[in-house]
């Protein structure tokens, strides 16, 4: 068996019964899981996709059986529940509109949060790199999380890297060119 963490410890403990430790686990994860919700699904929605996240983990704890860190396990679960809401927006959007359409992506010089600097990146390479370059998460776990290779994130990360550098660079021309 795997040496169990603090988070995970206290999830187990949260399993079976424990409401202390239910408490002290949602308030060493909210704010993660919140910053995470809120590059995924932006500053608007990144309430609702933390408390589903948390309500869908607390749904599943009786599952929890520590197989991997409470950490992933949770992640896994926001990753999800941010999903869910983008598909709602969408189809929210659509009803109100009548017709989808893409969602704006905003020049990275107006843009004034992290979030709509990350918006324009799509969503498989927006989390991991949300994970491993703003969370603080190894590649390893992100791999968990995205439920995917590790090998698959080092190359979404990268990718996001070359877009992020490609609009700072798009931003610059467009400074340059405006300035002559």
């Amino acid at each position: 068996m795997r040496p169990v963490d603090e988070l995970s410890r206290l999830l187990l403990l949260a399993r079976d019964g424990d409401d202390s430790a239910l408490a002290d686990f949602v308030r060493e994860m909210h704010a993660p899981i919140r910053r995470f919700c809120t590059y995924l699904v932006g500053p608007d929605d990144a309430d609702d996709a933390a408390q589903e996240t948390f309500l869908a983990a607390w749904r599943a704890l009786p599952t929890f059986r520590g197989d991997s860190s409470a950490k992933t396990w949770l992640f896994v679960i926001a990753r999800r529940s941010a999903d869910r809401v983008v598909r709602r927006r969408g189809r929210w959007r659509e009803l109100a509109n009548g017709v989808p359409g893409p969602a704006p992506v905003p020049h990275p010089e107006t843009a004034s949060e992290p979030y709509e600097l990350l918006s324009g990146l799509e969503l498989d390479r927006r989390v991991p790199f949300v994970l491993t370059q703003i969370i603080g998460l190894s590649y390893a776990e992100a791999a968990a999380i995205c439920e995917c290779p590790i090998g698959t994130i080092r190359s979404r990360v990268a990718r996001a890297r070359e877009e992020l550098v490609e609009q700072r660079a798009e931003r610059d021309r467009a400074d340059g060119s405006s300035t002559r």
